[in-house]
């Protein structure tokens, strides 16, 4: 992941990133828990538990940019499969992609697990 980005944005742009990962997640699971309501084991049902998964993985920032392609995935085929408007799985399937291409931000799983780390390394003379 690390060499995907050369370093995860702290501070207001950080800020921005999870509020977006907030917000794409919680898009994505409601999309989900209402297309599997609505009952059946289908195509409309595996895209469902694959946009919910995709979902938790962007809420924890874990994999951002797998997650972020697979949100792409799944709202380009629901956008050609699915009746009606399909202007909401564009708008997640560019977010999805926003995210893969930008990263996680400094408060993700993603920034703990393979961000910079600092070594400190004492003076042997002390």
């Amino acid at each position: 992941m690390r060499r995907l980005f050369s370093s995860f944005a702290r501070g207001w742009p950080g800020g921005g990133l999870l509020f977006i990962r907030i917000v794409a997640a919680t898009a994505l699971l409601d999309q989900a828990v209402n297309e599997l309501r609505r009952g059946g084991l289908s195509e409309s049902a595996a895209l469902a538990v694959c946009a919910a998964s995709a979902g938790i993985l962007l809420l924890a920032g874990l994999w951002t940019p797998i997650a972020g392609a697979l949100v792409v995935g799944v709202e380009v085929w629901s956008a050609f499969s699915q009746p009606g408007d399909p202007w909401t799985y564009i708008l997640l399937g560019s977010i999805g992609a926003a995210l893969a291409v930008l990263g996680p931000g400094a408060w993700s799983i993603d920034a703990r697990v393979f961000g910079w780390k600092r070594i400190d390394i004492r003076d042997r003379q002390g």
